[in-house]
């Protein structure tokens, strides 16, 4: 598939674009929030191009009470959402969306594959590139790798949807 994403960074004249996020800008971006808040920081944001993103995975995460009892592992899906919610972050990010106006929904998933357990205690970190995508486009196209110390845990391909509601 080619790549058309354009980037069209749209940070403060004296501060140039935006090339991380704290949680608090986060925070700006997406409405998620705790239990369902899946990225603790993007370490690199690259225009609408590409972004770094991690999730320090826990137990005290709620998911683990019953994936599974005694052995838990952090589900296939929700690492899914935590690529997704790193790409909402970088397109956010990028175009100045931090009105907390932003939702993002899925269209599809493709191509997802699990080959890792991730557990309490890992740092996943999360690498989304836009396969499709450009400033003032509703649906994009994203693809996803997910890894833990180096070694890859989950990918994907998926779809979505901006949608700005009103405030």
């Amino acid at each position: 598939m080619t790549q058309d994403a354009t980037v069209q960074d749209n940070a403060a004249p004296d501060q140039g674009p935006v090339t991380e996020a704290d949680i608090q800008l986060i925070q700006r971006i997406l409405p998620h929030r705790y239990p369902f808040l899946l990225v603790d920081r993007v370490l690199r944001i690259d225009g609408i191009r590409s972004a770094q993103g991690i999730k320090n995975v826990t137990m005290n995460e709620p998911h683990f009470q019953g994936h599974f009892p005694g052995e838990p592992i952090m589900p296939g899906v929700t690492i899914i959402e935590a690529m997704a919610q790193t790409a909402a972050v970088m397109v956010g990010a990028s175009l100045g969306l931090t009105g907390g106006n932003l939702l993002i929904y899925f269209m599809s998933i493709d191509n997802a594959k699990f080959r890792r357990k991730v557990v309490p205690g890992d740092r996943l970190v999360m690498d989304v590139t836009t396969l499709r995508g450009k400033p003032g486009a509703r649906v994009w196209r994203f693809r996803g790798v997910a890894s833990v110390e180096g070694e890859l845990a989950a990918e994907a391909e998926f779809m979505a949807m901006l949608d700005m509601k009103a405030v």
